[in-house]
């Protein structure tokens, strides 16, 4: 959800037009997720099909959203990232939604998209390390993650 959406909805509430009960928290993690997700997948200068299908394929399949729902969270996302000066604002969120298996979970979701066409740059590299390191991922299990996704997507990893 954008800032202006946020704002937006306060208004709406103190106005007393209060929409239906939403799960804020639910829809904070998916944002933060899809941010993390969009920057890596645009972090090297090529908007890659491959890593847009991945992307999206990911999002569908963890948060169990229809296309949509895809659709419009990774246009969020965009803007979100867009906005963004650093990853504190998103690993935070995660930080506090996820325990440490969730936080892994998206680790691996970052290689599987900077993986996903085959070539590992290495602004995708550093990214996934500087989130996993605010994520409080171990290197021994972003190596280990970054090792199973490479086997899984057939690519040798370093």
């Amino acid at each position: 959800m954008t800032v202006w959406a946020r704002l937006k909805d306060l208004v709406d509430r103190v106005a007393g037009h209060e929409k239906p009960a939403r799960n804020f928290h639910e829809e904070d993690l998916r944002l933060a997720a899809a941010a993390l997700l969009v920057r890596a997948s645009l972090i090297d200068g090529q908007v890659d099909s491959s890593e847009t299908q991945t992307l999206k394929a990911l999002l569908q399949e963890r948060f169990d959203l229809s296309g949509d729902e895809v659709r419009r969270l990774v246009q969020d996302a965009g803007v979100e990232e867009s906005e963004s000066v650093d990853l504190y604002g998103f690993t935070s969120i995660l930080c506090r939604e996820l325990d440490q298996d969730g936080r892994k979970r998206i680790v691996e979701m970052l290689w599987e998209v900077v993986m996903a066409d085959g070539v590992v740059h290495e602004f995708e590299s550093n990214l996934v390390w500087r989130t996993a390191e605010l994520l409080g991922v171990s290197t021994r299990d972003r190596v280990m993650l970054r090792q199973a996704v490479a086997n899984r997507v057939g690519i040798k990893s370093p």
